[in-house]
């Protein structure tokens, strides 16, 4: 399954509008594992650093990466220092090829 084919479920509720139905909807999906706080990212084979605007992610955040397609071994993906609230900064090693990653943020 490549990135393309995959999907989110990044919901928001109004916190004015919400209904209980919708309320309950979002929780009981939680409670079942479905957070969410994943995304997906492309490591590109000419750079060492890419930037992704990522409005949940904060400066306190935690962010833990995987591989999701072939040869994700030896990037070593991690968040720099220069990471604003919103803004995923990502340094990795280049390996000469893409590599897709998918990422967890908590917090």
């Amino acid at each position: 399954m490549t990135i393309a084919q995959r999907t989110t479920n990044y919901r928001l509720l109004n916190p004015i509008t919400a209904t209980t139905r919708e309320i309950a909807e979002v929780l009981n999906r939680t409670i079942e594992g479905g957070l969410n706080s994943i995304g997906y990212v492309t490591l590109p084979s000419n750079s060492t650093q890419i930037t992704v605007d990522e409005p949940r992610y904060t400066i306190q955040s935690l962010v833990f990466f995987s591989g999701v397609a072939h040869s994700p071994f030896h990037h070593n993906p991690y968040i720099d220092a220069s990471s604003t609230n919103g803004t995923m900064v990502i340094n990795f090693d280049n390996q000469g090829h893409d590599a897709d990653f998918a990422y967890l943020i908590i917090g």
